[in-house]
């Protein structure tokens, strides 16, 4: 062995350029097993969530609650933060199946009506199908964004396309075009002429010629219903002082939505209200804070120049917001002095955390912190992001652990929420497709969400359980909460922060609530990942942490957090 070795330096010794290129290569190979390990490598969450008492819920004694939390202590005290995942999983959805595998009947339109209604059926929770239109290559009757697919159209490619877009209706035409539009500006049509299968999917209907296939959509968000560039806000009352709470003003005798809000855009106001043949332009305030919408036939008057469009009147007015931003709210910098606490923003992973972050950022005027380091998000703005947790130079620090050592160095807390059916689905899409994307559909159907929903399951709940019990000063935030109540929640969290926010900042925050790490309000699955016994496990979870935070003279976790 000795002589092997001296033969193999003498033999570099002569040609040390094949040395150094085997030496380089040899570091590259080391380099990419790192990489890969740092970017794949998923950290197991131990604890069996099969135990027939985790599943046990109100009937198990506070202190066997707590007993199951230091059983999976390990689970919970796990960095989130160290768990990396490049953009390398694409969203590849895949269209329903439909009757695939069973006979078809191909008899003429009326088999492919009932197939169609029994793929409308399943899709209610995303849009409502409402009926057959007439369609002129003259005028469109949705006259939004269009695009076409001659091989692989599908229903839900077609709404996915235009929900993304803030379209309130997608109507599909010739089997193969796509429409998107905020009117429809035409008469019903026979519901037998749209008659022709879409062509990615044959068991739904696409239309037909020069006949639309209509659904309205139900986007998550209200606030996600546009005009164009412009985001409706609904129907409001006038406010009294309507020249101070609305500044800028023109007479518009053919009034239209477009118009007024392309005049205030121009003025560089983020509100354009419509009254009537008076366009008013101005800011949320608290002279008109937008909080008490009115029922949008008070606004149905039509406008003048466009017969399908409604202007509101003198008494009621009709918001939309337009692209200008508001930056009342946007100017964000580092604490000019050391925070004298810790404050952590803690969450389980999958519960709205970089969202709250956006909106406290915003609110404060101050930069969030986090326990990790993730690119992305410092790329995107959280400019806390790469300072030490400790620095003292951020408002609030995010973190997901849940450990007694690591909570008790916190000094005060805001405990994020989320119903766990949508944080576990919401972390499991972060895993596979990053911040905004989608985990792939082989990843929902193959082991890994059911592994996924065993580990991390039981650290929805013990994660609740441990910041109950370890934190020093606590308050409870639901996220469906902070969606419903954005203003209320908003000041909750803010007074914990120790920083006073003036209403008209929070108002701003309000216009400017989405930020960058949105997802899709419709593009969701088609059929439900859970199974009986996973909702079984999580029901009993839920009665666990209901039962705890009731312990505690807090209200319990939101109705809609057991299946319907």
């Amino acid at each position: 062995m000795a002589k092997l070795l001296l033969k193999l330096q003498r033999y570099f010794r002569r040609k040390p350029v094949r040395f150094f290129t085997l030496l380089a290569l040899y570091l590259a190979a080391g380099s990419l097993v790192f990489l890969h390990s740092g970017f794949s490598g998923e950290p197991t969450v131990p604890g069996s969530p099969r135990s027939p008492a985790a599943a046990e819920g109100p009937g198990l004694p506070y202190l066997g609650v707590m007993q199951l939390s230091r059983g999976f202590k390990a689970a919970a005290t796990m960095p989130a933060g160290s768990r990396r995942h490049g953009p390398w999983f694409k969203s590849t959805s895949k269209e329903p199946s439909g009757d695939r595998g069973k006979p078809r009947d191909n008899g003429g339109p009326r088999s492919r009506a009932l197939r169609s209604r029994s793929g409308r059926e399943k899709e209610e929770d995303r849009a409502r199908y409402l009926g057959c239109y007439e369609d002129n290559t003259r005028q469109r009757t949705l006259r939004g964004m269009s695009f076409f697919d001659y091989k692989k159209m599908t229903v839900f490619r077609c709404q996915d396309n235009c929900a993304e877009r803030g379209y309130l209706y997608a109507g599909l035409e010739f089997g193969a075009e796509c429409y998107c539009g905020h009117k429809i500006q035409a008469s019903n049509a026979s519901e037998s002429e749209c008659n022709m299968e879409c062509k990615g999917e044959r068991s739904n209907t696409c239309g037909g010629i020069n006949r639309l296939s209509i659904y309205r959509l139900e986007l998550a968000q209200e606030s996600a219903r546009r005009y164009g560039s412009a985001i409706f806000r609904g129907c409001f009352r006038c406010p009294e002082n309507v020249s101070i709470a609305l500044p800028t003003s023109q007479l518009m005798l053919n009034m239209s939505v477009d118009k007024c809000v392309d005049f205030c855009t121009e003025k560089e106001f983020p509100l354009a209200a419509l009254a009537g043949t008076t366009c008013r332009c101005g800011f949320p305030s608290t002279l008109f804070p937008l909080h008490e919408r009115e029922d949008e036939q008070l606004c149905a008057h039509k406008c003048a120049a466009e017969e399908f469009e409604s202007c509101g009147s003198a008494e009621f007015l009709l918001v939309y917001q337009t692209q200008v931003q508001d930056n009342r709210c946007m100017d964000r910098r580092f604490l000019p002095s050391r925070a004298k606490q810790l404050v952590a923003l803690a969450s389980f992973p999958g519960a709205g955390n970089t969202w709250a972050r956006h909106l406290i950022e915003l609110a404060t005027g101050f930069y969030t912190g986090s326990y990790y380091f993730d690119g992305s998000l410092y790329n995107k703005g959280f400019k806390g992001e790469r300072d030490h947790w400790r620095s003292g130079r951020t408002i609030c620090i995010k973190t997901h652990e849940s450990g007694q050592k690591e909570i008790e160095s916190f000094d005060s807390a805001i405990l994020l929420i989320r119903n766990p059916y949508k944080a576990l689905m919401a972390e499991f899409n972060r895993k596979y497709g990053g911040h905004i994307g989608f985990a792939a559909h082989a990843h929902w159907k193959g082991k890994e969400w059911p592994e996924f929903v065993a580990n991390y399951a039981p650290w929805w709940a013990t994660h609740t359980l441990d910041w109950l019990r370890y934190g020093k000063k606590v308050l409870v935030v639901h996220f469906e909460d902070l969606k419903r109540d954005l203003f209320v929640q908003l000041q909750r969290m803010v007074a914990l922060l120790g920083v006073t926010a003036c209403e008209d900042r929070l108002l701003c925050v309000e216009g400017q609530k989405d930020g960058n790490f949105k997802r899709s309000g419709l593009r969701k699955l088609e059929f439900d990942p859970y199974t009986p016994e996973m909702r079984k496990m999580i029901g009993g979870y839920i009665r666990t942490v209901d039962a705890a935070l009731k312990l505690r003279n807090l209200s319990g976790v939101p109705e809609d957090y057991y299946p319907r």
